[in-house]
């Protein structure tokens, strides 16, 4: 059997594990390997599978297979080492992604299977996203989105804090800005109630809140720190993807990020799945509703509410669904240092604070706090207002991010164009989406300091001229980007003269 030489190409494909090969090589052909084909690469007991690219300008030597950067991390032999080449084992659970395409229902055998197999990185990002696909939309119906909840817990790590109530929230997105969860956290854990919160990064949106927290502190925590952290201070803000918590979901993410696709049945099952896996007895959730956010509609939102709690109780997760103001962003900052920016001034109490990131934030901590038996109902919004404006919450956030990492000083990007009203008049609205886009178009998340600053909010009146909203970038390539949409898009800031 022929060995070959494995060589690091340093080359970043993110999840996807990719091996590359001179075109027209001995073994390519005595093999039949062309490009795109799946290979299996072995030495011993260590393997990857991995697909296949084609090389014509030397970067590969003859006797030499390539390999990313993930898939020679994934190998984990050193440079150099000898390896062989083998076509794998065919790809059986493909046929019930087929089946879904189709529009069959799938049952949890099917579902456990398609998991073990993409966590064994055996689907390629083509077959990957036929998975997201068939999923998307309203294509599982109940049954299957628990059985897939169910499989996404099952087959990562599992957290029990041995307590009878663990807290947690979660928004479905759509609304840029709305960054309650590190307001939330410290209320409740000043409170002296446990909400160890593992956090997303953004899917489709300019910032998810582990990337705005990280513009403050550290998140990639492992399970022991989180551990102490939450023992310590009966809180912590985490990135989940750190602590192997329903793991399939990131790799789902991959996938779901550039074809920006959030789809119904795998958005309550990433969700539900993280939050039991990371040990939360009881949950708020939190679905804005509005014209431009995830959400349009009330009828699409009791949908929703239905979904969650019927999955949630199969998987012994209480949820509470509430229904928010969806009909413009949540803050003044949209983007990871700008959001954590507005976290600080509320936490603060600064009277230059969003005002309706506070209000939320009280609401939300309200309703968490009532799920203690030591609130009354109706009385946790009071207290939680209470411990916020008191300066508590602002100590214990303080003290969470300390323990987490070194606190960061909040820097915005080196770039700024002020975006002016045409005319004069009332603000009527603030398309979510499209100043979303722009934030992103600008370089968020992946640039912690860029994103949309609004200077105005909805129902108020500007002058001809005046600035709307800041955009912020670290380079003028995306800056253009931005400015170009902007210009392209009249619709981003609706006046009414």
């Amino acid at each position: 059997m022929t060995r070959l030489k494995i060589k690091k190409i340093g080359i970043d494909t993110y999840k996807e594990n990719i091996a590359y090969m001179p075109k027209d090589c001995e073994i390519c052909k005595s093999q039949g390997f062309a490009a795109l084909s799946k290979i299996e690469i072995r030495q011993g007991e260590k393997n990857i599978l991995a697909v296949l690219n084609m090389t014509e300008n030397g970067l590969v030597e003859k006797g030499c297979v390539g390999l990313s950067h993930i898939a020679f991390e994934r190998l984990g032999l050193p440079e150099g080492a000898e390896v062989t080449l083998a076509h794998p084992n065919p790809l059986l659970t493909i046929d019930f992604v087929k089946q879904k395409l189709d529009g069959q229902i799938l049952h949890k055998e099917h579902f456990l299977s398609i998991v073990k197999d993409i966590l064994a990185y055996r689907y390629s990002n083509i077959e990957l996203t036929a998975f997201v696909i068939a999923c998307s939309k309203q294509n599982l119906n109940e049954e299957e989105i628990t059985a897939l909840t169910e499989v996404m817990i099952e087959t990562g790590g599992q957290m029990d804090w041995g307590l009878p109530l663990v807290l947690d929230k979660h928004c479905v997105g759509g609304v840029p800005g709305n960054r309650t969860t590190m307001i939330v956290v410290p209320i409740i854990a000043a409170f002296g109630l446990p909400i160890p919160k593992t956090s997303s990064r953004a899917i489709t949106s300019p910032s998810g809140t582990a990337d705005t927290m990280e513009s403050l502190t550290r998140v990639n925590l492992s399970l022991s720190e989180m551990k102490k952290v939450v023992a310590e201070e009966n809180a912590c803000i985490a990135w989940g993807g750190s602590l192997d918590l329903a793991p399939v979901d990131d790799i789902l993410i991959s996938v779901e990020r550039p074809l920006n696709l959030d789809s119904e049945g795998q958005m309550v099952a990433s969700i539900l799945s993280k939050k039991r896996a990371a040990g939360s007895t009881h949950m708020i959730l939190d679905i804005p509703i509005g014209p431009t956010a995830k959400v349009k509609n009330k009828k699409a939102a009791d949908r929703l509410k239905k979904i969650f709690e019927k999955v949630g109780k199969q998987i012994g997760l209480h949820v509470k669904v509430v229904y928010t103001n969806g009909s413009e962003p949540v803050g003044y900052g949209i983007g990871p240092a700008l959001e954590a920016q507005d976290v600080w001034q509320v936490l603060k109490n600064d009277p230059d604070a969003p005002q309706d990131l506070k209000e939320k934030s009280i609401f939300l901590a309200g309703e968490l706090l009532e799920f203690s038996r030591k609130v009354k109902k109706n009385q946790g919004a009071k207290i939680a207002r209470k411990i916020l404006e008191s300066g508590q919450a602002f100590e214990k956030f303080k003290s969470i991010t300390l323990k987490q990492g070194p606190l960061k000083t909040l820097t915005k990007a080196r770039l700024a164009y002020d975006i002016k009203s045409g005319l004069a008049g009332k603000i009527e609205s603030i398309h979510n989406q499209k100043i979303a886009k722009v934030a992103k178009l600008a370089g968020a998340p992946s640039d912690k300091r860029a994103g949309v600053f609004l200077h105005f909010k909805t129902q108020a009146r500007v002058e001809a001229d005046q600035n709307l909203f800041t955009i912020y970038s670290e380079t003028e390539a995306q800056l253009n980007f931005a400015v170009d949409y902007v210009k392209s898009n009249s619709d981003i800031f609706r006046i009414i003269s």
